[in-house]
């Protein structure tokens, strides 16, 4: 990894994140982005200070969905931050694999809502089905630097972004690019996301004290509040990297997939899927089990979702457990969707090249169903060197990704 960049809940570049990460601070506030009265849940983790005239001009803008934009902003940061020399460089050796879960959700929205009060004459924007499909992201990114290698998106759900980084490094090892733009974006705080989210009850309605509501493993945990952004990575291949003296902030060890098969929107009881897919990336990694210092779970404080990857964590590691930081930044994030494996490999980055621990936070009440040994770097920031970290993401389906990054 010699790139970073991202938007989110909590900054608008990887300062911003790493600081508020590690002050533990929430990213939750009443949502702006629609009317939301008339909804269960009223808040969200929104972006903030985001002004697309900043990036992007009236002309070109109209092409990109909110994701997209999300997606062109932390991509651009990522190959800033990389120092490639984009002149000099075989962009036929630079691939782009980009997530999303959901894609332009709100063009989609918008065109059938005007299609629908517009009368009998269907008028459609010549925009609608690129901004809309989940896959134009790592077009534009391959487009705006004329990046020609592989060049797809991930979809599975929350399982999306890591599905990313997984495949994108699968390219380099195979020899088909020495360098991969990857990472996921998200925007689906808008009418629809909120209603359908709400409609499974699977959003906290915590509607009177919004910066609390995402509550991993505690007992009063009643959903997960939703979040966008992008987070974006560089991927490239080490001897390439070091040929050029790039900085290398970790290094992608492996990568776990696995499918719960169980149920339409549940995990496995026992997070029997969480546990295959930990143990293919700690197998691909080579690294044993006592090297593992930190975990960033799934974690989204949904009462059904949070036990059954500390169990499956468990049976993946034994005792090493109790001996591991484990925390969910999700509480400070809010649920990033198809972008939460991205933003949260770069929580995974800071850990390891600040040796700093971000918090669970908003715990107030551990649930007792939960061993009281298992160190859940409750409410604040923890130090510790960090060899080995774990990123976990889950999504609908049974779609299970983990990302494993090691110190170099």
């Amino acid at each position: 990894m010699t790139g970073i960049g991202t938007i989110n809940p909590l900054g608008n570049n990887i300062q911003e994140y790493f600081a508020n990460l590690k002050a533990g601070v929430s990213g939750a506030a009443p949502v702006t982005h629609f009317n939301a009265e008339k909804f269960k849940t009223k808040f969200a983790c929104e972006v903030k200070g985001y002004n697309w005239e900043d990036f992007f001009d009236r002309k070109e803008v109209r092409k990109y969905d909110l994701f997209s934009q999300y997606a062109m902003v932390a991509a651009d940061q990522a190959v800033k931050d990389s120092g490639l020399d984009l002149d000099n460089i075989d962009k036929s050796r630079i691939g782009v694999i980009w997530a999303s879960g959901i894609g332009g959700l709100k063009s989609m929205f918008d065109e059938i809502s005007g299609y629908i009060s517009g009368g009998n004459t269907p008028r459609f924007s010549p925009f609608f089905i690129p901004k809309m499909i989940a896959d134009i992201a790592a077009g534009h990114i391959s487009m705006k630097y004329g990046f020609m290698g592989p060049n797809f998106c991930t979809v599975s759900a929350c399982a999306s972004s890591n599905h990313a980084m997984i495949i994108a490094a699968d390219q380099i090892r195979a020899g088909r690019a020495d360098i991969m733009v990857t990472g996921g974006s998200e925007a689906s705080v808008n009418e629809p996301g909120v209603g359908g989210f709400n409609s499974m009850q699977a959003l906290s309605t915590r509607n009177d004290d919004p910066a609390t509501a995402s509550r991993p493993y505690d007992t009063d945990r009643d959903g997960f509040v939703i979040g966008e952004g992008a987070g974006g990575l560089i991927l490239e291949e080490y001897e390439h990297a070091l040929a050029r003296g790039a900085r290398i902030y970790a290094e992608i060890g492996g990568g776990g997939m696995s499918g719960d098969a169980h149920h339409l929107t549940a995990p496995h009881p026992e997070g029997s899927g969480a546990k295959k897919a930990m143990l293919d990336a700690i197998e691909e990694a080579g690294v044993s089990i006592d090297e593992i210092d930190y975990i960033n779970t799934h974690g989204t404080s949904t009462p059904a979702g949070d036990i059954p990857e500390l169990l499956g964590i468990q049976s993946a590691i034994g005792d090493r457990i109790y001996d591991v930081n484990i925390s969910s930044t999700k509480s400070m994030t809010g649920h990033l969707l198809g972008a939460a494996g991205a933003i949260e490999a770069l929580a995974c980055i800071m850990a390891i090249t600040e040796g700093v621990i971000p918090p669970t936070i908003n715990n107030f009440n551990r649930d007792p169903n939960i061993d009281e040994r298992i160190n859940l770097t409750l409410n604040k920031a923890q130090k510790r060197e960090v060899r080995v970290a774990i990123s976990n993401t889950f999504g609908f389906g049974g779609h299970n990704a983990t990302v494993l990054l090691k110190k170099i």
